[in-house]
């Protein structure tokens, strides 16, 4: 599992350099809060190499459903091309645990979200003239997001110490469709598209409520469309923190040597 969702993670970055990073359109980072009882309150924030920063929350409503709500921002400015993107989304879902010690988490979560996306370059011409080209963009997205994970399976040792890795995937469908499409403020064609969007993320618990979470995955457009395109795939760095869930009894905690 491990390689193939590798090999996900590479042919996104293929996708990136084929497409140029021209789409209206960036993922931002799937909300994996791995509730198992009520009351539990997750809430995490990561950043990918884009600079694309996202916000995750979620709350567990009963023993069996959750919501969330998620936003991502992203800023740059840069020499040659200035990118702006915004993306806020809720959703709702269920969960549940499973599995011998009830370490395994099972979540499913539909929403809808909305986004906007601007993006200017700049381009010198012989004459050292700077000829400039705006495209805006605004969007409606819907969510369909599996997702599965096992909490402290394993655990990595370092100085002496324990630290429980919780890992899993999601692989979540979105439907992507313009609301409005301007270049140099003329309109331009409306699009959609339906992405696929596996990851595969890692989380070192630092703490019984905090822990560093690596993603990577991938972006595929199964429409074949000129702006509204896969030219991003997840690839973050971030913390989640999570408190109010079941005390799950593992010998590999922070701080204890391992048994023997």
């Amino acid at each position: 599992m491990k390689k193939f969702l590798s090999a996900l993670g590479l042919a996104g970055g293929l996708a990136v350099l084929v497409s140029g990073c021209t789409s209206v359109y960036m993922p931002n980072v799937p909300n994996v809060p791995m509730f198992t009882q009520k009351g539990e309150l997750s809430a995490g924030a990561h950043t990918t190499l884009k600079g694309n920063i996202t916000f995750n929350t979620a709350y567990a409503v009963t023993d069996h459903i959750g919501v969330l709500l998620n936003g991502s921002m992203l800023s740059s400015e840069r020499k040659k091309q200035d990118f702006r993107h915004n993306l806020l989304e809720g959703g709702v879902g269920y969960f549940t645990s499973f599995g011998p010690e009830q370490n395994r988490v099972f979540e499913v979560y539909t929403g809808f979200g909305k986004g906007s996306s601007d993006r200017l370059k700049k381009n010198e011409t012989a004459e050292g003239v700077l000829d400039y080209q705006r495209r805006e963009g605004s969007f409606n997205k819907y969510f369909l997001q599996v997702n599965y994970s096992s909490k402290r399976k394993k655990a990595w040792h370092l100085f002496n110490r324990d630290f429980p890795l919780n890992y899993g995937t999601a692989l979540r469908a979105s439907y992507i469709s313009m609301t409005d499409h301007t270049l140099n403020g003329l309109a331009q064609p409306i699009e959609d598209n339906i992405f696929l969007e596996p990851i595969f993320y890692t989380r070192i618990t630092l703490n019984p409520a905090v822990q560093l979470q690596y993603t990577t995955g991938s972006n595929f457009g199964l429409r074949n469309r000129k702006t509204l395109t896969a030219a991003y795939s997840v690839f973050s760095l971030g913390f989640v923190v999570n408190v109010g869930g079941r005390n799950i009894n593992n010998r590999n905690t922070p701080g204890r040597k391992p048994a023997r």
